[in-house]
């Protein structure tokens, strides 16, 4: 992506002094928008323009001929416009330093004259991969003379401008209203254009690095991972600090456009904070792990307190959810996965909220949650998943494929019931919502649910014995004396080890159990499960969230 796609571009304030009247200034754009205004003001303010190929066309088009790139170097575009701009006479031009008395010197022996400003973006290569172009046309797509340019003026910011992007324009503009940027501003123009390039090649390297390799490497799925990984992202806002108040914190957003909560929009609210982006990404992840049913996730420090969907409504939705554990509910962060409606915005009443994100909101719904100075109000964009998920470790980081529930074991009609009889059609309307619901719980990760909804989790514990206990003493004791766990269904996101886990379940009055499978001791378990007169499934797939 370029800066053009990127909201929120810093504005580049004039300061400093070093000012350059823009005398001389060559424009090379795929990007053709804002060109007739760009070109006006640069006319205005005395340049001198050149332009390539097409860019002088498009200049033309808008009035007087401009000068072209072919009549300075004297030598035409050759293969294909592949060459144009690789040349001494325009690369001397961006590189001299007219700061040093050599390099004046030796244009003028040259007969080369320098270039105060450069306009330069470059071929579409993302957006060609993105539209499945084939490998041919993804390769066309790979600029050299732009890098080179932008690269040869950003190294020489003492004497030369360079703009990559339209979004800069209204900056360059005023620009040359005011006679040139100042060294401050020129600097400044130079870092981002590194940054532009940066973003490009990291495509590149990282495209190739799959498309033009193969990989004799026996590892599952060793062809979808390049030679070289890289992260790359722009600095959309700077946070008031991290997890806590000495560490400082920045939000970054993906260069290539993905859709995501980065590019959420805040109604109202507080400035979100380092945690608050953390959770509301878990509980916008959760909530959009169900489609055609309305689904809510409630979580707190990265783990959910409650999760539950609904046919009726995604009020109802909302009730269940915090039914699962009020006392937790207190400062977490709601998500939903459909527009909220104003009956759940008054259910919110009393209910200190940090933050909400969903699709949208109903006019009314938006009102009462906006009045809330203290709640923040986030509309996001439509769910995608992320396709790889990454983890720093010291010295690097780990890649993965995200678990999206795409294993075979998530499909129902794959489970293998190995103790007890069928479940019911709601039973195993519950199982499968648990099953999804559970992977979402920090392991070892145990999800009691009933009626659409979670009744109890135990989550983030060392054993799994103990994520049982907690999953239990949170659906009994948080419910006015109710005993909920007493006819909910259990998932696991991984095998039971011993037991002593089926056993607690069974006193507890779970009718029904989803796991995975695979211990040792599976024949255990089942004997446990069958002794306590529970309904099992093994799935042969796991969810573990580390």
């Amino acid at each position: 992506m370029t800066s053009a796609e990127r909201p929120d571009a810093e504005r580049l304030d004039d300061v400093g002094d070093g000012r350059r009247p823009f005398r001389r200034v060559l424009i090379s754009v795929d990007d053709k928008n804002g060109l007739p205004g760009l070109v006006r003001a640069l006319r205005n303010a005395g340049a001198e323009i050149f332009a390539t190929g097409s860019t002088a066309n498009a200049i033309e088009d808008m009035g007087p001929p401009c000068n072209r790139v072919e009549d300075l170097t004297g030598f035409g575009e050759a293969l294909g416009g592949r060459v144009k701009t690789l040349h001494p006479n325009v690369h001397a031009g961006l590189l001299a330093d007219m700061t040093d008395p050599a390099h004046v010197a030796e244009l003028e022996r040259l007969g080369i004259e320098p270039f105060d400003l450069l306009v330069s973006n470059l071929y579409p290569f993302r957006k060609t991969v993105d539209r499945g172009g084939s490998l041919e046309e993804c390769i066309e797509k790979i600029d050299i003379g732009g890098p080179a340019m932008v690269r040869a003026a950003a190294k020489n910011s003492n004497s030369i401008a360079v703009v990559i992007s339209p979004t800069d324009y209204p900056f360059l503009i005023g620009a040359a209203e005011r006679g040139g940027f100042t060294l401050k501003e020129r600097r400044a123009l130079a870092a981002r254009a590194y940054g532009e390039i940066a973003d490009y090649d990291l495509a590149i390297a990282q495209w190739t690095g799959v498309n033009l390799v193969e990989l004799e490497d026996t590892a599952p799925g060793a062809n979808c991972w390049p030679e070289f990984g890289g992260i790359g992202g722009w600095r959309t806002q700077v946070l008031r600090y991290g997890e806590n108040p000495h560490q400082a914190a920045a939000l970054y957003m993906e260069p290539w456009g993905a859709p995501g909560l980065a590019r959420s929009e805040q109604l109202g609210g507080k400035e979100m904070s380092y945690n608050n982006f953390v959770d509301a990404d878990a509980a916008w992840a959760a909530c959009n792990a169900y489609e055609g049913v309305a689904c809510v996730a409630i979580v707190k420090h990265n783990n959910p307190c409650g999760i539950a969907i609904s046919a009726e409504s995604v009020a109802d939705a909302h009730r269940k959810a915090h039914a699962c554990d009020p006392m937790s509910a207190y400062g977490g962060v709601i998500a939903s996965n459909v527009v909220v409606t104003a009956e759940m915005a008054r259910q919110l009443d009393g209910v200190f909220t940090e933050v909400i994100v969903a699709p949208g909101y109903e006019e009314e719904a938006a009102a009462i949650l906006t009045a809330k100075k203290n709640l923040r109000t986030l509309v996001a964009p439509p769910y995608v998943a992320q396709g790889v998920q990454l983890r720093q470790i010291s010295g690097g980081f780990l890649a993965q494929t995200a678990d999206l529930l795409q294993a075979d074991g998530d499909n129902v009609d794959n489970w293998r019931l190995v103790t007890g009889e069928p479940a019911t059609p709601e039973q195993l309307d519950d199982l499968e919502f648990a099953w999804g619901a559970c992977k979402y719980a920090k392991s070892n990760a145990i999800l009691l649910a009933k009626n659409g909804g979670a009744v109890g989790i135990g989550m983030g514990q060392v054993n799994r014995v103990d994520s049982v206990r907690l999953a239990i003493s949170r659906a009994n004791t948080l419910a006015d004396g109710e005993e909920r766990a007493r006819g909910s269904v259990c998932a696991s996101d991984a095998y039971f080890p011993f037991p002593d886990n089926i056993e607690l379940l069974g006193e507890a009055g779970i009718t029904a159990i989803v796991c995975p499978g695979g211990s040792i001791r599976d024949d255990q378990a089942i004997e446990a499960a069958e002794k306590a007169g529970i309904t099992m499934y093994f799935t042969g797939s796991r969810h573990f969230w580390h």
